[in-house]
């Protein structure tokens, strides 16, 4: 999707179409990125915000797929979450990815099949020290660990959370 005015009149258009059929807002999610189109107009984060604004669409803040575009696309991170709006963000989703080397490079693959990386969790922490604890989901979906590795990733993005509320309570 090429993140221009044409696409984001497009995509607000089809969600408006399909949110007043629901009655309900859908959630967007943010995805994995391993190539950029030469003319967009707007960043990643731009667009998304602004597709909120126009359509009253929520976002669901995938992390790994932000760790993932950033570290391919060479972007800062932190500075995507800036752009996000905070009362757009409604879910978080956490997954591990994959490390490929292709060509003297490194590239980062979503594949859902590992342990959430160190750095998504930082990034997680930031994220929700940002926007505020949402319902979050750890995604694995290949090769499956056993129960009590879910269980440890569930706990991790557990205390993030608590964490957040405690800071929250404590302001």
């Amino acid at each position: 999707l090429p993140y221009t005015e044409e696409a984001l009149a497009t995509v607000a258009r089809n969600l408006d179409r399909v949110q007043d059929v629901l009655k309900r807002p859908l959630l967007i999610e943010n995805p994995s990125a391993y190539l950029a189109f030469r003319d967009a107009h707007f960043s990643e984060a731009e667009f998304l915000a602004e597709l909120a604004k126009r359509s009253g669409c929520g976002i669901l803040l995938d992390v790994n797929n932000l760790y993932v575009s950033a570290h391919n696309l060479g972007y800062d991170a932190a500075a995507y979450l800036a752009g996000l709006p905070p009362a757009s963000i409604r879910q978080y989703h956490l997954a591990g990815h994959a490390v490929n080397r292709a060509d003297g490079l490194e590239i980062l693959i979503d594949d859902h099949g590992s342990r959430v990386d160190l750095a998504v969790w930082d990034l997680f922490a930031e994220a929700v020290s940002r926007f505020g604890p949402r319902p979050t989901t750890v995604e694995w979906d290949s090769g499956l660990p056993p129960l009590i590795t879910l269980l440890s990733e569930a706990r991790t993005a557990e205390m993030i959370l608590q964490a957040a509320f405690q800071e929250r309570a404590d302001a």
